[in-house]
């Protein structure tokens, strides 16, 4: 499983801000990607928007169900007020496969305030959702989607949290090939932090007028 060479992907809410920079990263390495919306005339406009740059992956765009049947790991980049219903539209589609949850909990108008859901994080309610079957894999919570966009390198690591280790590494490989450092932060659970975190650099960014701020891991190993 370690060894996994993904080839193909689906992003749910790939029309909005954070999907979108994700898909446009995915194509330029290379990769198929399936945007996934509610509305597919619009997951198809927001795909062939993609493909005008001409990137070395195919693009296309679908429903949520048929987006997330068509791939090997399915990316959730929707807003938590779509979270729970996006589960249930692709519980059925997604097993036996990785699934990448960004998701933030936040709550407006207060999204600048920790809310976490009484599961402890939004990762956690995806893999009770979901079932044993579906390896659950944390990302992604503290990147701005204007640096992802950006296309360049991005001055922030990224924390991977997921209860199946091999799972973890796959997604960390793919972040490493779209350029971005990533740590594995433990299990499922501990996406806690990484989704608490943002409402963390919302009020940074608002009180101290940052672009996006973002996080580093810093350190040294020893031997």
């Amino acid at each position: 499983m370690s060894e996994q060479k993904i080839s193909s992907l689906s992003v749910l809410g790939g029309t909005g801000n954070l999907g979108f920079a994700l898909v446009g990263r995915l194509a330029k390495a290379g990769y198929k990607v399936v945007i996934g919306s509610r509305d597919p005339a619009k997951a198809q406009a927001s795909a062939a928007e993609v493909a005008v740059h001409g990137y070395a992956g195919e693009v296309t765009g679908a429903g949520l169900a048929d987006a997330a049947g068509a791939c090997e790991v399915c990316v959730l980049a929707v807003p938590y007020a779509a979270h729970g219903g996006t589960l249930a539209q692709i519980k059925d589609a997604v097993q036996g496969k990785i699934v990448v949850d960004t998701t933030v909990p936040l709550m407006p108008p207060k999204v600048g305030t920790v809310q976490l859901p009484a599961a402890g994080c939004a990762a956690v309610e995806t893999a009770q959702a979901l079932g044993a079957d579906v390896r659950v894999v944390s990302a992604l919570q503290n990147i701005g989607a204007e640096k992802l966009g950006a296309g360049g390198d991005i001055d922030s690591d990224v924390l991977v949290c997921g209860d199946d280790g091999a799972s973890v590494e796959v997604i960390r490989s793919l972040l490493g090939e779209l350029g971005l450092k990533s740590w594995h932060a433990g299990p499922l659970a501990n996406s806690a932090a990484s989704e608490a975190l943002t409402s963390i650099l919302i009020q940074l960014n608002r009180r101290y007028k940052l672009g996006q701020a973002g996080i580093r891991i810093t350190g040294k190993a020893e031997g």
